[in-house]
């Protein structure tokens, strides 16, 4: 079920669609793939340090865990800079569901836009029930999907004018690819860090680490087999604002639609994670129900999300992966030290026992 969280909360509309591994990771040609490691590594043991320690301190919210780690003052600051994230994230979720209607159903991108605005609200209108059901049912599939997919491109199916665009494939920041693949798993972190706080009063404090890690180390697959697949299809795949469907395209009409599948699940899974995030702590901070808070949050984001999808990936997600760095380093930071003191306590008194003997 924890696994099932991590994996809904990351593999969401920006990284189903492609654009999120693109820009990230396949934009540095091959160095790229040493970022994909490194942030299979961060997934895995990130998510175990926040387990670890939302464990210790017995808390399920993540204002709790911002305010351990950075302080009252400057974990509201982070906390209020997060909400804005989670915000924005709920307009990109639907702008990617405008992108999919429009650019493969051939349909309206409006018409995108409100069936997922419908089901999001439907899907979160009975709150944290809502959130853990959505994503024990949708996750499992989608991630099935993904993996069947990306891996069959990944390592069945040949491009056969990749060899003529070789040339295109670094840019000249490739020098940057370790900072692109930080910020990477930073951001998405930040969002992640919404969900599985809630899991804490679910599971055991063992369970909940295993899980995460594992849960980590699978999107690492998951990051590596769609490197691979968006890799062979350079430079043609950076003029779709979702490549992956264009990847898919080239196994059949079948695989496309099944993608598209995978996708629309990316799309709502995030955006449940991020609606429900926003809308619980807009409903705390003003006392209003959370219902209404869900309505009036999902319709403010309307606007925003008549927006490029792949604009608002490559705007938003790298800014708010800086405060990802500063709430991944912190909570790091402050395990680590916790834990340190924890043992440096243990060797003083075994040392004070063996002189008492």
């Amino acid at each position: 079920m924890l696994i099932m969280g991590y994996l809904g909360a990351v593999i969401g509309a920006g990284f189903a669609s492609g654009q999120e591994i693109m820009q990230f990771f396949v934009a540095y040609g091959v160095f790229g793939l040493n970022g994909v490691i490194i942030a299979g590594s961060l997934f895995a043991v990130a998510g175990a340090v926040l387990l670890y320690t939302a464990h210790r301190l017995k808390v399920d919210s993540y204002q709790n865990i911002l305010e351990y780690i950075l302080g009252k003052r400057m974990g509201l600051l982070v906390d209020f800079l997060l909400a804005i994230f989670l915000f924005l994230g709920i307009s990109m979720m639907l702008s990617a569901s405008g992108a999919v209607f429009y650019e493969h159903l051939y349909l309206s991108k409006n018409l995108g836009i409100i069936i997922a605005y419908a089901l999001i609200v439907f899907l979160l209108f009975t709150g944290k029930k809502g959130l853990i059901q959505s994503y024990n049912i949708l996750v499992p599939l989608k991630v099935i999907l993904l993996l069947f997919i990306s891996g069959y491109v990944g390592f069945f199916v040949d491009n056969p004018v990749h060899g003529s665009y070789t040339a295109f494939l670094v840019p000249q920041e490739a020098k940057f690819w370790i900072i692109a693949s930080i910020l990477y798993v930073a951001y998405n972190f930040s969002l992640a860090m919404v969900v599985l706080t809630e899991y804490q009063s679910v599971s055991t404090a063992k369970n909940s680490i295993i899980g995460v890690f594992i849960g980590g180390l699978i999107l690492g697959l998951l990051v590596l087999l769609n490197f691979i697949a968006l890799y062979k299809f350079m430079p043609m795949v950076m003029h779709y604002e979702v490549p992956m469907l264009y990847v898919a395209g080239n196994i059949s009409i079948t695989a496309k639609n099944l993608y598209t599948v995978v996708l629309l699940l990316g799309i709502l899974t995030t955006a449940i994670a991020n609606a429900y995030g926003f809308s619980q702590r807009f409903s705390s901070f003003t006392g209003i129900k959370y219902e209404f808070c869900l309505v009036l949050c999902m319709t403010l984001a309307l606007p925003i999300s008549m927006q490029s999808f792949s604009f608002l990936v490559g705007k938003i997600y790298p800014l708010f992966g800086i405060i990802g760095v500063l709430i991944l380093a912190t909570l790091i930071y402050k395990t680590l030290k916790d834990m340190g003191k924890k043992v440096y306590y243990n060797i003083l008194q075994l040392i004070s026992s063996t002189k008492e003997v």
